[in-house]
Formats: C-alpha cells, sequence, structure tokens
C-alpha cells in the first residue's frame, strides 16, 4: 500500500530531474534502482586507499596476520558506525546537517562532516587529475619514465646513452651504510654503472675522487619522472611557482567528468556507477591472472598473506593502530556521504543487510588488490635475484633510492603516507609496470583503474555538499543542475593552487591536517550524541520501523558496539595520533612554520563550528534556566521524524513531518514536550 503515493498526488512525471515518476518520496526522489545505491556505496567505500595502501600495511605488519586486526577493528569499529550512519540517513531522508534535528546541540558535527568533505574534493580530484596525466602519458612505447630521457639530470640513475646499473656488495643487500657513498664506474659503451664501497672493496678496486656520489641523490627515472615532467615540483611550500598547464587541464577534465556524471543528481550518477564501481574489478582480475602466470609470483603471494606471515607482530600496538585507521577512513565513516547517499533509500529498504555487504565488499577487495600487487612484486624480485622483502622495503619508499635517504633522514618516517600513497601510486607501481611485457597496456589500465576509483569517491563528496545545501534551502531543489555547475567551477578555482608547481606540498598539506582528527572528532561525537543523547533504545526503534522487528539478542551486538567498543575504539586512535603528532613534510622537504600554523588554522575552521551551533542553540532555546535550555536542545525538533507522513506510525503520528508546513508555535512547544518524554533514551 503506497501512501506516500496517494498523499503527495503524483499523477504525472514531476519536472524536478532528479525525481523519477516511481520515486517514493516526491521532494528530494529516491534512487532508481537497489543496484544503483549499492554501487554507489561500494565506489565510495572502495577508493584509492584499498590498492595503494592497505597491500603495504598487510606487508608492514606481518602479512596475513594483519587480517586479524584488521577483521576485529572491522568488526568492532567500522562496521558498526557503517550501519549507524546508513541506518540514521535512511530514516530521516535527510543529509548530514538537518539529521542533527534529533541532537540539535551536535548541529555543528553534520557542519563539521560537510566542510572536510568540500576541503577534501577539492584536492581528491586533483589526484584524479594527476591520474589522467599519467593515463596519456602511458599511451607510448616505451613508456616515459622507463629510462632517463632528456627531462632527467645528473641524478637519475640511468644516462641517455647507457644504462647505468647499481650493484652492491653481498653484505649490503639488505643493508646501506650511512657513511658509505656510492661510487660511478665507467664501462664500456660510453655508460657507467654505479657501486658501493663493499662492492669496490670485495674486487679490489678504488674510485676516483670526482666519481663519488652521495649514495641518497640518486633518483629513478620513475620518481625523476613525477618530480621534473608531471609535477615540476618547486623546492617547498615557500616557492609557488606557475601553474603547471598540462595539470590544470586534467584538473578541469576531471571537474568536467565530474559535473556530467552529476548533472542529474544520482538519477545520473547512479548509471555512470555500473562501469566506475565495477571496472576496477576486472582490472584488478586481469592484473591478478597476469601476475600468477608470472615468474617467482607465488614467492611474491607467500610473503603478502602466506608462510612467511609474522603472528608476533600482533604484541605491537602500532598494528592494531593501523588497522583501525585503515578500517575507518577506507569505509568513509563520518565524512556524511554515507548519510547523504542513504537518505536517498525508500524508507523500508533494508538497511541492515546493505552495511554488511558494503562493508565485506570494501574489505575483501583490499585483501584482493595485495594479491593483485604482491604477486607482481614477486616477479620482479625473481627477475632482479632478489629477496621479496628487498623488492617490498624498496616499494615502501617509492624506490630503491629511497632506502638511502631513509636511513640518512629519520624525519621520512613521519611523512610515510605520502611515500606509501603519491610515491606508491605514481612512482612505484608504474616503474613495477613498466618491467611487464607491453607495459603501456598495463600502465593504461592502471591510471585508468585509478580514475574510476577516485570518481565514486568524488560523486558522494559532491552530492554530499548538494544534499547539504538542498535540505537547508529546499528552493534549490528545482536547480540542482545549477547548483552541480556552480560546486565543480567553484571547486575547480580552489584547486587552481594544488596545480601550480608547490601543488604537491598543498595536496599533501590538506591531507595531513583535514582528513584526519575532524572526522574522528565527528565520529566519536556521533557515537555519544545518538548513543547517549538521543537514546540507544529509541534509535533501535526507528530502525526497526524501517526493517521490521527484531528479537532483543539481535541488538546486544549492536547496542555493545555503539556505546563502548566503538567510541572507545576511535578515542584510542584519536588520541594515539594526537600524542604521535609530527609536523607534516614532503619527503625530506620540511613544512615552513607558518605552514603549520594555516593547518591547525584550518582545524580550527572545521571543528569550531561543533560549539559555535551549540552555543547559538543553548542561546536561542525556550526557557529561563540553562539547565532547561541544554534539555531543550538535547531533544528532537518537531519536525523530526521519518520525511514522508506515511511513514510516521503511531510513534511520530503527532509529528509534523519535514514536507508538512509548521503547526502553530504553542502547538509546537506542547508536542516537543510530549515527544521527549514519550520515547525511551537510555540502554
Amino acid at each position: 500500500m503506497n501512501l506516500c503515493k496517494d498523499q503527495d498526488e503524483v499523477s504525472e512525471a514531476p519536472q524536478d530531474p532528479r525525481v523519477g515518476v516511481n520515486d517514493e518520496n516526491s521532494d528530494r526522489g529516491n534512487w532508481a534502482r537497489k543496484t544503483d545505491y549499492l554501487l554507489s556505496m561500494i565506489g565510495y567505500a572502495v577508493g584509492l586507499g584499498n590498492v595503494w595502501r592497505f597491500p603495504y600495511l598487510a606487508y608492514k605488519n606481518g602479512g596475513g596476520a594483519f587480517l586479524i586486526p584488521y577483521i576485529i577493528m572491522l568488526t568492532f569499529a567500522g562496521l558498526p558506525l557503517f550501519f549507524l550512519e546508513c541506518s540514521f540517513g535512511q530514516f530521516a531522508s535527510l543529509g548530514p546537517v538537518s539529521l542533527w534535528k534529533s541532537v540539535p546541540i551536535l548541529q555543528g558535527v553534520g557542519i563539521t562532516m560537510v566542510l572536510v568533505s568540500a576541503i577534501v574534493s577539492i584536492y581528491y580530484n586533483c589526484i584524479i587529475g594527476y591520474s589522467i596525466y599519467y593515463l596519456f602519458a602511458s599511451f607510448q612505447n616505451p613508456l616515459p619514465w622507463i629510462d632517463c630521457y632528456d627531462w632527467s639530470n645528473e641524478k637519475c640513475s640511468k644516462q641517455n646513452k647507457g644504462k647505468m646499473l647499481v650493484k652492491f656488495g653481498v653484505s649490503q643487500i639488505n643493508r646501506l651504510s650511512t657513511d658509505i657513498d656510492l661510487c660511478k664506474k665507467p664501462v664500456a659503451g660510453g655508460s657507467f654503472e654505479v657501486v658501493n664501497a663493499t662492492w669496490l672493496e670485495e674486487h679490489n678496486e678504488s674510485c676516483a675522487q670526482e666519481n663519488i656520489i652521495p649514495s641518497a641523490s640518486l633518483q629513478s627515472p620513475s620518481e625523476q619522472y613525477w618530480d621534473i615532467v608531471a609535477l615540476r615540483r618547486s623546492s617547498g611550500l615557500d616557492e609557488t611557482g606557475e601553474v603547471v598547464w598540462h595539470l590544470a587541464l586534467c584538473l578541469l577534465l576531471a571537474w568536467t567528468i565530474v559535473g556530467v556524471a552529476m548533472f542529474k543528481g544520482i538519477k545520473s550518477s547512479g548509471k555512470v556507477v555500473y562501469f566506475t564501481a565495477t571496472f576496477p574489478y576486472a582490472v584488478l582480475l586481469i592484473l591478478l591472472i597476469r601476475g600468477v602466470t608470472l615468474d617467482g609470483a607465488r614467492q611474491g603471494i607467500e610473503y603478502y598473506i602466506g608462510t612467511q606471515s609474522d603472528i608476533s607482530k600482533l604484541h605491537d600496538a602500532e598494528v592494531w593502530k593501523d588497522a583501525a585507521t585503515q578500517i575507518f577512513f577506507s569505509l568513509s565513516t563520518a565524512w556524511g556521504g554515507l548519510m547523504a547517499l542513504s537518505s536517498y533509500n525508500k524508507f523500508h529498504n533494508n538497511c541492515y543487510w546493505d552495511a554488511i555487504i558494503v562493508c565485506t565488499t570494501n574489505c575483501a577487495t583490499s585483501i584482493f588488490a595485495g594479491f593483485a600487487i604482491f604477486s607482481i612484486l614477486g616477479h620482479i624480485a625473481y627477475v632482479s635475484n632478489k629477496p621479496v622483502s628487498d623488492v617490498a622495503q624498496s616499494v615502501q619508499f617509492a624506490v630503491w633510492t629511497q632506502q638511502c635517504a631513509a636511513f640518512r633522514e629519520p624525519r621520512l618516517s613521519t611523512s610515510l603516507r605520502t611515500w606509501t600513497g603519491f610515491g606508491l601510486a605514481f612512482i612505484a607501481y608504474p616503474e613495477a609496470l613498466s618491467q611487464l611485457p607491453v607495459s603501456p597496456l598495463w600502465a593504461v589500465l592502471f591510471f585508468f583503474m585509478l580514475i574510476t576509483l577516485g570518481l565514486d569517491s568524488m560523486f558522494a563528496f559532491i552530492e554530499t555538499i548538494k544534499t547539504t545545501l538542498q535540505d537547508e534551502f529546499p528552493q534549490l531543489r528545482s536547480k540542482g543542475i545549477h547548483v552541480t555547475i556552480a560546486l565543480c567551477a567553484t571547486c575547480f578555482l580552489l584547486g587552481l593552487p594544488c596545480v601550480t608547481r608547490a601543488g604537491i606540498y598543498w595536496v599533501n598539506f590538506i591531507d595531513h591536517f583535514c582528513a584526519g582528527w575532524a572526522i574522528l572528532i565527528a565520529a566519536v561525537l556521533e557515537l555519544i550524541g545518538i548513543s547517549y543523547i538521543y537514546g540507544g533504545n529509541r534509535f533501535i526503534k526507528d530502525i526497526e520501523m524501517m526493517i521490521g522487528k527484531k528479537q532483543r539478542p539481535f541488538w546486544w551486538f549492536w547496542k555493545a558496539c555503539w556505546f563502548v567498543f566503538s567510541p572507545g575504539l576511535l578515542l584510542a586512535v584519536l588520541i594515539w595520533s594526537l600524542v604521535t603528532f609530527t609536523s607534516p613534510s614532503y619527503g625530506t622537504v620540511q613544512y615552513p612554520i607558518w605552514g603549520v600554523v594555516m593547518g591547525w588554522c584550518m582545524i580550527a575552521f572545521i571543528l569550531v563550528w561543533i560549539p559555535i551551533v551549540a552555543v547559538v542553540k543553548i542561546v536561542k532555546a525556550d526557557g529561563n534556566l540553562c539547565q532547561q535550555r541544554i534539555r531543550k536542545v538535547c531533544s528532537p525538533t518537531p519536525d523530526w521524524g521519518p520525511y514522508l507522513e506515511c511513514h510516521r506510525g503511531d510513534r511520530y503520528s503527532q509529528q509534523q513531518s519535514a514536507g508538512q508546513n509548521p503547526p502553530p508555535s504553542n502547538k509546537e512547544t506542547h508536542l516537543s514536550s510530549v515527544y521527549v518524554t514519550d520515547f525511551d533514551t537510555g540502554l
């Protein structure tokens, strides 16, 4: 019985392109198909980090042993928060700001989420722009980063006239001395090879003074291509330089793709994700099939998640912190996107199974990507006659020369996330792919995969901002196309500093400060607000209105997580990250003091809305005493509940639905007080 259709008197196709004829909610629209929603959620959750960060974390933290804390953190932190946000958004059919009608004092948490999504979208699309540039560059044979060509300098590890080979003595294979330089040794054909002091000693040879080079100064062709050709990187944040126009054009193309895909909101993006959300799996499958057929692939997989797993790593607290961090950020919780996307579900959609499916798919993708990556690393180790650990270690710092710099420059460890992100995606993986037969083909597939992975997240970021604006200003709902164009154009202009010669420093800077603590704080407050202020039992009854009544034991696990485990784990990660904070850096380049201060100001700007909104709500609330006002703003507003009247049932029958005109003020006050006392708020 579709009471909503009768109530809304929908007899013909709405003019709003976001709303379909069969949509349950004629104000906001719904997903055309359940598959549109699931693929959008999977695309949002499965991002670049699944491909370039998880395999590194698994290698770093004991291989297969890392799956134990990873799955535990998924169970007790990731999945409960994911389910909570999906249910929250679907129940009220509102975005991440308007949803806090449930707990008005915490509406600033929703603003924080939207601000983070907006700021991250600015630099995240720059990464897609990098991928677009590399995609175009991959249509060359040989690949432009396979050797040191005219664009390289004297620090490149290969010369135009011939290869520069690097030879190490046997005793130096697994470690590099911090006080031994390298030597250029001329060979026939006008080229030369680089050897270290141990090799010279073993072969009873010496090195002329003019041929001595610092070990940390060498760079591979792929690293120099990234710095010199792609980025035209300056010396630091102080040297902004001019706009790198090939990156600016790629950024423009990236925003154009996002704008076109989001032209009709979820109606158009829900169709695009059929390709963008599934194509990465096709590429990973192709890479895995190709990888396992190469010599040495088995050794790589064994090292990744096999007999060489180190179970003793589980005694290290850092391993558990890495697992919690990876799960939390990989699932995209507390960004507002899950609420925004779920708000377009039909009311009786089974959001419980949606959360199970998306979370399981996300984690399985990370593990699957690791097999594809390490099978190729195993082949590289086989060809170079090195242990897989040496090859993996070289990937950890982007290229083998970064090992030298790491031993000489301990500060590199503070920017490890940068190297395991940009370094892996645009230096190490391209170099690895260049060693495969038909390397341009694999490079094209790889970078096209990165583009599609990033686009799905961008769709969610923009939809989060749009949904927030249209919920707060309903008059914008009929102007969705104009809102999309305005958002994409504004974000493109704001992103131009990220495609200057100092652009990579700005991208890393925003990532370091914006996409960390603010999200953790928002997640903790979200759990506290819904579980303790709004009421855990009340929230469970809301969910049962959508998915049906469940037995009490069904909810014991979820309540334990929402009240204790999830906020406790997130608090631990937050405190750990604050205690271990170090100033940001990009490789060996340290950020200036003014840059660090600006970073803290950015965090303050994002978080300050939480106390500001709370104070404003308290000041404007009715009541003579402060306690009465606080109680008022900790209680749901009169129009809180299911968006459509037909879904309100007996529990919300006296409440004003979001689509109705507000009742008289005296009645509104009365209803609010009745509502607060009628529902169970405790455990």
